[in-house]
């Protein structure tokens, strides 16, 4: 099962909206066959490690492992619980139950009906971790919400004042942004609001890392961000949250809220409805603080850097419970979990 798990984070940022999924075949003690779930409309992990097998007359005699139930609906591709028993493979080994209603004990009940023998609950805890964006986007109907943002030595995310040619100011090292585009190439979704688009223009895609570039959430709430900026500039699918819904491009959405109501609750609604799993908030201050009163985050990844700015804008306020400390050189990378989520 640790194998299977291993296969599975093969596919983080690329398999959504369907979940991380690796699979073994054992035979006499002997993988004969894995295989994982690379991407959304493609062959699913338990198909790959059977396609894999050289010699298909052992899988009678052999053991599945999964690290999650496998599907016995027909979505884009054909149930993986129709191959299982078509193959005849008699013995199946699973990690965590499908939380989703299509396939939440639907297919270990068939695999139970067609006579194989099937263990549940192996490493669940550690299954369940795996697929922790997707269990929370079925059971809580919202996107899995890390917080990430960046602050000086003495807590503040910005100066108070800024460098006549607006650029940015870069708090922490080449090492950290690295792993920030590695965070946003894994994710669904990343958010900012309008300040942090006035101010900074981030293209918010992951270009010091291999890998997808998220769909790109932006809260405009009074149309103020200009027409050039770089997150409008139709690369990456993006989504602007406004007081109005006006028509737009091809890779550009509009949808609007009421800001008179709890801001955070109804973006994770409407993410919902996009089926985006997982969201990245990095900032600004308002729109982090706004998460976290409503009590919407999960994972808080904050770096701190060596840079003191004396005054400017405070970094937000996290109740969380401090997992674990990285350094990046001098940068210091802070991993927060959500209690209470």
């Amino acid at each position: 099962m640790s194998r299977c798990i291993e296969l599975a984070k093969k596919g983080l940022g690329t398999t959504y909206p369907n979940p991380l999924v690796g699979s073994v075949i054992v035979y006499n003690g002997r993988i004969i066959g894995e295989g994982w779930h690379y991407k959304s409309g493609e062959p699913h992990a338990e198909v790959h490690a059977i396609q894999n097998v050289i010699h298909s007359n052992l899988l009678s005699e052999a053991t599945l492992y999964v690290n999650l139930e496998p599907c016995s609906h027909f979505g884009k591709t054909p149930p993986c619980v129709d191959r299982i028993i078509s193959e005849g493979i008699k013995k199946v080994i699973i990690g965590s139950t499908d939380p989703n209603p299509k396939v939440s004990g639907r297919g270990i009940a068939k695999l139970l009906d067609a006579g194989c023998d099937v263990t549940t609950g192996i490493l669940k805890e550690e299954c369940d971790a795996l697929n922790k964006r997707f269990f929370t986007f079925q059971k809580k109907k919202r996107p899995y919400v890390i917080l990430k943002w960046a602050q000086s030595e003495d807590g503040l995310l910005a100066p108070a004042l800024r460098d006549e040619k607006k650029e940015p100011v870069w708090i922490t090292n080449d090492i950290s942004k690295q792993f920030t585009h590695r965070m946003r190439a894994e994710e669904a979704a990343i958010l900012v609001g309008t300040n942090t688009v006035v101010d900074d223009n981030p293209s918010l895609t992951a270009r010091n890392w291999e890998g997808t570039s998220p769909h790109r959430i932006i809260i405009d709430r009074s149309s103020r961000i200009p027409l050039n900026s770089n997150v409008l500039d139709d690369s990456v699918p993006t989504l602007v949250i406004s007081e109005e819904k006006v028509k737009a491009g091809l890779n550009l959405t509009y949808e609007a809220i009421d800001f008179n109501n709890p801001v955070a609750k109804q973006i994770c609604d409407l993410l919902y409805r996009y089926e985006l799993q997982s969201l990245i908030v990095e900032g600004g201050s308002r729109t982090l603080q706004t998460f976290i009163e409503e009590n919407l985050w999960d994972e808080a990844f904050v770096f701190q850097g060596p840079l003191k700015f004396n005054q400017g804008v405070k970094a937000p306020e996290l109740p969380g419970t401090l997992i674990t400390e990285t350094r990046f050189k001098q940068d210091r990378m802070q991993h927060f979990k959500n209690p209470l989520s």
